[in-house]
């Protein structure tokens, strides 16, 4: 063998351990720390829009081990008014995208369009905005569900177009994936989702 075929083995060597390590760097950083997803329905408009493209952060929450069912401790749990991405309870192959308004233990009813949590009105910005119609087994007028432990009630922005807690219930913690944090594109919509 010659010192031409040595060197060209050798420079396929490096172009396959250089990719070999960017996939396996590229899986482990989708898997435990942030997680491009696109955005296919009209559910949050006006915050995020069909084909927007958003970057969800799984380490604020705590990854989910995959294959094991297990979650690594996060920083903090989600909050109320934040953008959340979760596997859909009634599509467990598909991941919503809702903002969460209920917490564990809490009481929500929606009334006049507004929600009410424990019977206060929420004047939170980001949920305010909105109005929120009476839809569905979960979001009747006048009813008031209460959050089970460890689950969360979520609502879509765009109330009128979205399939969210009022239809089907509640998100398991173990469901959440993680925090929307940002519109990456289209750059025109580059912006922090609150």
């Amino acid at each position: 063998m010659n010192k031409h075929q040595n060197k060209k083995r050798s420079l396929w060597y490096e172009w396959f351990e250089s990719i070999l390590v960017a996939l396996i760097l590229a899986v482990f950083i989708r898997t435990f720390f942030l997680e491009p997803y696109k955005i296919p329905t009209t559910s949050m408009v006006p915050t995020l829009m069909p084909g927007d493209k958003i970057l969800v952060s799984k380490i604020i929450y705590g990854p989910r081990i995959p294959f094991v069912g297990l979650r690594i401790p996060g920083f903090r749990k989600p909050k109320r008014g934040e953008v959340i991405v979760f596997i859909a309870p009634p599509e467990p192959n598909k991941c919503y995208v809702k903002r969460l308004i209920g917490l564990p233990g809490e009481k929500v009813s929606i009334r006049d369009g507004r929600i009410y949590i424990n019977d206060k009105l929420i004047t939170l910005p980001s949920i305010s905005r909105n109005f929120y119609y009476n839809q569905g087994l979960y979001g009747q007028e006048g009813g008031e569900i209460k959050v089970p432990a460890d689950s969360y009630f979520v609502l879509g922005d765009n109330s009128a177009l979205s399939r969210d807690s009022r239809y089907w219930g509640f998100v398991p913690y173990r469901n959440v994936v993680g925090k929307a944090l940002v519109i990456w594109w289209p750059l025109r919509r580059f912006k922090l989702i609150y």
